[in-house]
């Protein structure tokens, strides 16, 4: 399988090169040059089948031949340690849970996985470089990517996170590991972190000197992944005959990217719904056909707090650019702080549900799409666990919450981030790393 840059003017290359590459030289992001879907017969008994064999079909077209098939695997088995439940929340409506990791965000399965496969193409190359991996994060990438990445030989991580919009399980997450682990802390927003990593990928004083790599969702071994929780909620369903949609929390827009692909594969996805904050720049696209990056807004959802999502544009490149045909599958909504607070005390005060802002408004989203679609069967993302949003849960909740083991482990650790403002600073500390 090789890869084409969606700004087409770059050449294409294998999947082990976009994934040490992680943009392309034109600033394009990667993409499969052909997607084949699975066979009928495969959806069809999907619940045969473990999640890692439904993972191993699903990933194994993107991978090609470059990682053997008993390797790929054992990346498989390794990735995914743990569940994906489908929990019954109201009529019609469940939640996956794609918290139960060992950073409790459903960044864990595609940091895990990037991690391994650049591990196995380092150690089976004759010429030994250390890669770089740069990584911005609104959140929950960080952690993943700190914990997925930790102690793997010939890789250094370096994190760039906004100052003060982040919660503090989180920032204690991507800044105590140590090790190959280092945290920088940026006087910005998400997009100003997003901006130095795309920058640093293109500028030849750094790659000329250093292997440099993204572990964000622009990266196609973070990105790809996230199909796998698509097929296991699909593999969970009593009903299979109900028309499935998937209302998906947004930010960065990888994950109902990947969901999109699952669906190009073959699997019975009726419709997706974008759930975003203020930072609404898709659901405007959908409503006005006018696609507007801002500056991004501040809210208690931090990791969407995105104004300018990467992966949108290939979700364009799956829909061939046509809009009429992006709206026949795609619905967005966008949510108010108030609102999803409030959506958050309807799920625990009436349906025994904790949800945090980020799942709360894939339900907000969801049960608005259903006042219209009735026939339909829901299933919303819950994409991080409560307990890292203790400060903005509903009033009454954080107290009541047991706090787990992965967070136990980091939460009384020391932090350690190095402060910095400008693009130059960034440079400069990744020379002297």
């Amino acid at each position: 399988m090789n890869y084409f840059s969606l700004n087409k003017k770059s050449e294409n290359v294998s999947f082990e090169a976009a994934v040490v590459k992680g943009l392309a030289p034109d600033k394009g992001l990667y993409f499969p040059e052909s997607i084949t879907p699975l066979s009928k017969e495969f959806i069809e008994n999907i619940e045969n089948y473990s999640n890692s064999e439904i993972a191993y079909e699903a990933i194994k077209q993107f991978v090609g031949d470059e990682i053997p098939e008993n390797e790929l695997k054992r990346i498989i088995e390794e990735t995914l340690c743990f569940d994906f439940p489908v929990v019954p929340v109201d009529k019609n409506i469940a939640s996956l849970e794609l918290y139960h990791g060992p950073t409790m965000a459903f960044k864990d399965v595609g940091a895990r996985f990037m991690a391994r496969c650049l591990g196995y193409f380092n150690n089976k190359s004759e010429v030994k470089e250390d890669v770089t991996v740069l990584v911005a994060t609104s959140g929950d990438t960080g952690g993943a990517v700190a914990s997925g990445f930790l102690g793997v030989k010939g890789v250094n991580v370096v994190i760039l996170y906004p100052s003060g919009k982040v919660s503090d399980v989180q920032e204690k997450q991507l800044t105590t590991l140590g090790q190959n682990i280092k945290a920088l802390e940026v006087n910005g927003t998400f997009d100003d972190c997003q901006a130095m990593v795309k920058k640093a990928f293109l500028d030849s004083d750094l790659t000329d000197v250093m292997k440099l790599t993204s572990a964000n969702s622009i990266n196609i071994a973070r990105w790809l992944p996230q199909m796998f929780y698509f097929f296991f909620a699909y593999k969970q369903l009593k009903d299979k005959n109900k028309k499935l949609v998937f209302s998906v929390p947004s930010g960065n827009f990888g994950n109902i990217c990947a969901g999109m692909m699952a669906q190009k594969l073959g699997l019975p996805i009726e419709h997706f719904i974008t759930g975003t904050n203020v930072n609404r720049v898709v659901p405007a696209y959908l409503e006005t056909g006018e696609y507007s990056p801002k500056p991004s807004i501040q809210t208690i959802s931090n990791a969407m707090d995105v104004g300018a999502p990467s992966n949108f544009i290939r979700i364009e490149e799956i829909h061939n650019y046509d809009l009429k045909k992006l709206r026949a599958n795609l619905t967005g909504f966008s949510y108010t702080d108030e609102e999803a607070t409030a959506a958050m005390g309807h799920l625990v005060k009436s349906l025994d549900y904790v949800a945090e802002p980020h799942g709360a408004i894939g339900y907000l989203a969801l049960k608005n799409y259903l006042k219209t679609n009735t026939d339909t069967q829901g299933i919303f993302l819950e994409t991080a666990h409560p307990v890292k949003f203790l400060d903005v849960l509903y009033p009454g909740v954080a107290e009541k919450l047991e706090i787990p083991a992965q967070i136990q482990a980091v939460i009384d650790l020391e932090k350690e981030a190095t402060q910095i403002t400008a693009y130059d600073e960034l440079k400069q500390f990744l020379k002297e790393a």
